[in-house]
């Protein structure tokens, strides 16, 4: 039998897998996806359809009350407020993690100084200690200092960095060969000028991934505003959709889903902006160091 009759035999198999295949990845996303899409779609929906029609995911009656109401807020305070001090939350702590963890990476992939490897081990350590045994010192600390009811105790701990973004640009800065460096510093630059002009223009993707990673994880963080911020006034979106349930009374969900629905918004724009250095930095992480 010739080759092309061979390669015609094994198409319809061949077919059959590829159908099968899609088949099932397109099942399990979806499966994966109908709650957010569920949520999505209940933002639309009159608040007596909400969880009559729980399986249905096209609303009978659309509507954009949800979003009227749940713009509006609650205690005089509309979203708007929550919305502006999650953003901002969310740009200083990145900013001010990534740029520290920068530092720190550079200083234990090219720098030699007394203890290093003991503090690169405790600073990996950090990884395995629950964000739950550091809450009480630290509240203890910034009670003291008079900083509770600030966004200072939520910005403050990450000028240190964090051992998993400093590992994460560690990995790429080991990936630049040294000679690069020996060739700055024969043109005169000392290590602040390798650090500027050789090594950070290098690692760029590495940085907008830290930077992608860290902003999602600060958007989405309730448990730190949560402890240190008291008014209303500075709440960020995750602690006030909390505040606008109301387990004794009647719980507006609809206005719920629809603000969850915008602070998804933010989410969405950032990955589908800086999609292509996410995708390059998180695929090249495992190649560098070599």
């Amino acid at each position: 039998m010739s080759a092309n009759a061979l390669s015609v035999a094994r198409r319809p198999q061949l077919n059959t897998r590829t159908v099968v295949y899609h088949a099932f990845v397109l099942a399990f996303g979806f499966i994966m996806l109908y709650p957010l899409l569920w949520m999505i779609a209940s933002s639309f929906k009159p608040a007596d359809e909400v969880f009559s029609t729980v399986t249905a995911l096209v609303p009978r009656h659309v509507t954009l009350e949800n979003y009227v109401q749940g713009w509006a807020g609650f205690g005089g305070i509309s979203f708007a407020t929550f919305f502006r001090n999650s953003l901002i939350y969310s740009v200083a702590g990145t900013i001010l993690v990534v740029c520290s963890s920068t530092l720190s990476a550079y200083g234990f992939a090219r720098l030699r100084f007394a203890g290093r490897g003991i503090w690169f081990v405790l600073m990996l350590l950090t990884l395995m200690l629950p964000i739950q045994v550091q809450v009480v010192p630290e509240y203890i600390v910034f009670s003291k200092l008079g900083l509770l009811n600030t966004f200072w105790p939520l910005l403050l701990p990450r000028i240190g960095g964090q051992a998993f973004f400093i590992f994460m640009i560690m990995q790429f800065i080991r990936g630049i060969p040294r000679e690069l460096d020996d060739a700055a510093s024969i043109d005169g630059c000392g290590e602040v000028g390798i650090f500027w002009r050789i090594i950070v223009p290098l690692i760029t993707p590495a940085l907008v991934t830290a930077a992608i990673f860290s902003f999602y994880f600060t958007w989405g963080d309730f448990l730190s505003p949560l402890i240190y911020l008291n008014d209303p006034r500075l709440y960020t979106i995750s602690v006030a959709l909390r505040t606008f349930s109301d387990p004794a009374g009647v719980t507006n969900w609809g206005a719920i889903f629809a603000m969850a629905t915008l602070a998804l918004v933010p989410v969405f724009a950032v990955f589908v902006f800086f999609q292509r250095y996410l995708v390059h930095g998180i695929s090249t992480a495992g190649l560098a160091g070599r």
